[in-house]
């Protein structure tokens, strides 16, 4: 049976989480550029402290520990994340792709300009493996793993091509990232990346429907959420709609700075 406590709370709190974590996030890597420092230690002190949370909470089975685990793996995937908008951790070539470049070259470039960040969150997902593996809330390391392969297959599908690959959160020094982009159109690959992710979605969340007991039922339905929430982010690749006006207030400064320098350079 639903609950509001075991099933309909915890996916509200994804919702929360996400929309609030991603605003605050690009809002940190649009501001100037020498904030980053200072931003970048405060971000590794919340990284370090979701660590610390994912850990203690592996051995927590309660409804307390899976939100515990959760917060957790979403401050180290913050983390990650900052570390990439603000150029920390990208990839050794950090300039757009050359004209012409094609099939296995324009790959190569392309997994260049992000490899060290993806080197970065497949070894912290090794390591949260390894301290949730057979502990009674492995919470922690399941929603990071998930975020991580939602991630890559977005990141694939760019490659590839999408009809609506919206950049609006990213910062302009990031700006040559968008040259390893594919040509605006609908792919087989995201056909099945939408189906395969709502059918993910569908599953994980027949999964936490049936799930009793509180700290599972909660663990199960949080899931679910970061998978409905990744399903959504393919759906918005192929419909004509700009996900990154949902955080049009987080990056409203850059875009004032940029009207005040282009008005004064008149």
């Amino acid at each position: 049976m639903v609950s509001f406590t075991g099933h309909v709370l915890p996916v509200l709190a994804t919702i929360a989480v996400w929309f609030f974590a991603t605003g605050l996030i690009a809002w940190a890597a649009n501001a100037p550029r020498e904030s980053y420092g200072r931003s970048l230690i405060w971000a590794g002190v919340v990284g370090a402290g979701g660590m610390l949370c994912v850990i203690a909470s592996a051995r927590i089975s309660g409804g307390g520990g899976a939100y515990l685990g959760f917060a957790g793996a979403m401050a180290i995937w913050g983390w990650h994340e900052f570390a990439f908008l603000t150029g920390g951790v990208t990839g050794p070539r950090r300039e757009p792709c050359p004209e012409g470049a094609q099939g296995i070259v324009r790959f190569a470039k392309a997994s260049a300009a992000v490899l060290h960040h993806e080197i970065a969150l497949a070894a912290t997902a090794a390591i949260l493996i390894a301290l949730c593996w057979g502990q009674p809330n492995p919470i922690g390391a399941q929603v990071f793993v998930l975020l991580f392969a939602l991630r890559l297959l977005a990141k694939l599908n760019l490659f590839a091509g999408v009809p609506n690959a919206s950049t609006d959160i990213l910062p302009r020094h990031l700006a040559y990232l968008t040259s390893y982009f594919g040509p605006n159109r609908f792919t087989a690959l995201l056909a099945l990346s939408i189906a395969g992710t709502l059918v993910l979605a569908g599953w994980l969340g027949a999964i936490a429907a049936e799930t009793s007991g509180q700290g599972a039922s909660v663990a199960a339905s949080l899931l679910f959420a970061m998978a409905a929430l990744g399903a959504l982010e393919h759906l918005f690749f192929a419909l004509p709609l700009r996900d990154g006006a949902l955080w049009g207030w987080a990056i409203a400064a850059r875009d004032k700075r940029a009207h005040t320098n282009a008005m004064r350079g008149l």
